[in-house]
């Protein structure tokens, strides 16, 4: 397959928006809901304009009515929306008029056909997401369709192997480039980047 496409998620630092940018991710999450990793708007707001147009920003939400999300991703600024967990399909066609890219983010036992719920990417992640606990990514391998990543458990050091398992079309990462919840460390986003660009 081409260049995996990858997503640093989580991040709340200036330096560590630079250095992702910097190492050559594709997108990055800021979130905005019940999170160790969440920030305000307003913060949100400050990172994204940090982020060149080549980068996705992608302002994450769990559970959040549409009419929240949407006042939090026009006053942030950021480019994409994630949907976290179980949202009806109504929640993405009432936010599908903001022009932004909807990003829906779901277990394995979820229906895993990128745009069945009108979005673009889709985003498969472990049964307690941010737990930062590797799952059985093989057991996905084949039932994804479209442009979809993986999620849950991914670090620098086993990336490689879970390409390998699942052949997605991209990865996401947040606890498994962190010294602690929410404390990023940039030698370790240099370090999953290097993973998946030498190796995916």
């Amino acid at each position: 397959m081409g260049v995996v496409y990858v997503k640093i998620c989580g991040l709340s630092e200036p330096e560590h928006v630079a250095t992702a940018v910097e190492a050559g991710a594709d997108a990055i999450g800021f979130v905005m809901t019940r999170s160790p990793r969440r920030i305000t708007h307003e913060r949100a707001a400050e990172l994204a304009a940090l982020v060149p147009d080549h980068v996705l920003t992608v302002g994450v939400f769990r559970g959040e009515d549409p009419d929240t999300v949407r006042a939090a991703a026009l006053a942030s600024g950021v480019r994409a929306i994630q949907l976290h967990g179980r949202h009806p399909h109504g929640d993405f066609t009432a936010l599908k008029d903001l022009g932004l890219r909807l990003i829906r983010a779901v277990d394995a036992e979820a229906d895993l056909r990128c745009g069945a719920y009108d979005e673009d990417l889709l985003l498969v992640d472990a049964p307690h997401a941010g737990s930062g606990e590797p799952w059985d990514w093989a057991a996905v391998r084949g039932r994804p369709s479209g442009h979809w990543l993986l999620a849950g458990g991914l670090t620098p050091a086993n990336v490689t192997e879970a390409i390998a398992a699942t052949d997605p079309w991209g990865v996401d990462v947040s606890s498994g480039v962190e010294l602690s919840p929410g404390v990023k460390d940039s030698g370790l986003i240099r370090a999953f980047l290097r993973a998946v660009r030498t190796d995916g």
